[in-house]
């Protein structure tokens, strides 16, 4: 049984880092995408970042590119975005995400995902 638990989330002042976890079990085959999501009140959920396991490639938003990356732990069974020059329009909760097959293009859509954690919040102070 696939399970994604987030943890992480705090809040903190513009400008600061977190860390963000998303801890998998389930799966132990490199084919995999994990993806992290974030949705701020009142907004559509929006993708920010993924990874493919198989090579680590990723890519980002540009909301966040050059702010956040995101990676992998060797053994594949963590997931993490370091979030740097946090802004307050980074309020959101955020959402790992994983899909258990090779796609020839990078999967950026919230239904290309089955797996889903939870969710963690991270709140941006001005």
């Amino acid at each position: 049984q696939v399970q994604l638990v987030e943890s992480g989330g705090r809040s903190v002042q513009a400008g600061g880092s977190l860390r963000l976890s998303c801890t998998s079990s389930g799966f132990t085959d490199a084919n995999f995408f994990e993806a992290w999501f974030r949705q701020a009140p009142g907004k559509e959920r929006e993708i920010i970042a993924v990874i493919y396991a198989g090579n680590e490639n990723a890519a980002y938003s540009d909301s966040v590119k050059g702010r956040f990356t995101i990676s992998l732990t060797r053994d594949r069974n963590t997931l993490y975005l370091q979030m740097n020059n946090l802004k307050p329009e980074d309020t959101a909760m955020y959402y790992c995400a994983a899909l258990l097959e090779y796609r020839q293009f990078m999967p950026t859509r919230e239904g290309d995902y089955p797996y889903w954690g939870q969710g963690t919040q991270v709140t941006v102070s001005s």
